[in-house]
């Protein structure tokens, strides 16, 4: 693998987008950001399925984009969510990444037209050539109705502009399989809190978090001692936060996580259709796990939107 790719590790949170009155809320959004750069987040993916991406049209994207960068301001990596089931959308969103700055692109496998390994290839090829940024292939078959296989992965890897993966196919020896096929230099992010400790056993980088919305401080030293090769700390840390990683897919996300942001005072408790509010018994749950961990007794910061 070429030297000069980049490195995302970490906690990278996949963000929530904040709406008022059924528009973005563009002031919470970037106190968000702000927020999550001083609790020690390593990076930030804006428009990703937790930010809820498929209700956004494509001017609200691409400003959820530009106002993470610009206050982001450099200090820690933005991978732009630019993924689509159309190839030249996905490649429009990625070009608008890469001029309003972006570190990298999470780009998911499409979905619904469930293509064969050979149309997922072609799909990534065209954006590798079309645009000169780090791609972050996202494998999450739940969502999608396929899964890459390792081959195809191994194939992309060797294009230049495709630098990793962020991986929720929910087998965690693909990362073993995906590292003796590529290499250890190809970055290898889990998609899933809740199997971050295994994928770093098995040699990945970190996680692109959904926890890390209402918890980045923890996540963050949670992935700190992994890093430092400390797995007693790091177990520890999981023990801790596991009730909130099962929490917050109770329901499907970002239901949960946008109700416990709420709850912590980051953004108004509103989704758009067809995600709905979540149910009683998930309130429940959720409020449970925050204050399992002190969460709700500490709200996140002042002046809250």
């Amino acid at each position: 693998m070429p030297s000069s790719k980049p490195f995302f590790f970490g906690s990278i949170p996949a963000l929530i987008t904040p709406f008022r009155g059924g528009k973005v809320d563009d002031k919470a959004f970037q106190s968000f950001v702000e927020w999550q750069v001083s609790q020690g987040s390593h990076g930030l993916v804006p428009c990703g399925t937790t930010g809820e991406s498929p209700t956004l049209d494509h001017n609200e994207h691409k400003r959820v984009v530009e106002l993470c960068i610009e206050a982001a301001a450099g200090r820690v990596p933005v991978i732009a969510g630019t993924g689509s089931n159309s190839t030249a959308e996905a490649i429009d969103l990625t070009m608008h990444a890469k001029r309003a700055g972006a570190a990298g692109a999470l780009v998911v496998v499409p979905y619904y037209n469930k293509p064969t390994q050979e149309g997922m290839y072609q799909h990534y090829k065209a954006l590798n050539d079309a645009v000169d940024i780090p791609i972050l292939i996202y494998n999450i078959p739940g969502r999608t109705g396929v899964n890459m296989t390792v081959e195809t992965m191994a194939r992309l890897a060797r294009l230049p502009n495709i630098a990793g993966v962020k991986d929720a196919a929910n087998d965690i020896t693909r990362t073993s399989l995906q590292r003796a096929a590529i290499g250890p230099e190809f970055i290898q992010l889990s998609g899933d809190d809740g199997n971050a400790l295994g994928q770093a056993a098995h040699g990945g980088h970190g996680c692109i978090s959904v926890t890390a919305n209402v918890a980045p401080a923890e996540v963050a030293a949670f992935q700190n001692a992994l890093m430092a090769g400390d797995f007693k700390t790091a177990l520890q840390w999981q023990d801790r936060l596991m009730p909130l990683h099962d929490a917050l897919f109770v329901e499907t996300s970002p239901g949960p996580i946008k109700f416990a942001a709420s709850l912590r005072g980051l953004c108004q408790y509103e989704l758009r259709l067809p995600m709905a509010k979540v149910a009683a018994s998930t309130e429940a749950t959720v409020r449970a796990a925050l204050d399992g961990l002190g969460l709700l007794d500490r709200p996140a910061y002042a002046g809250k939107s």
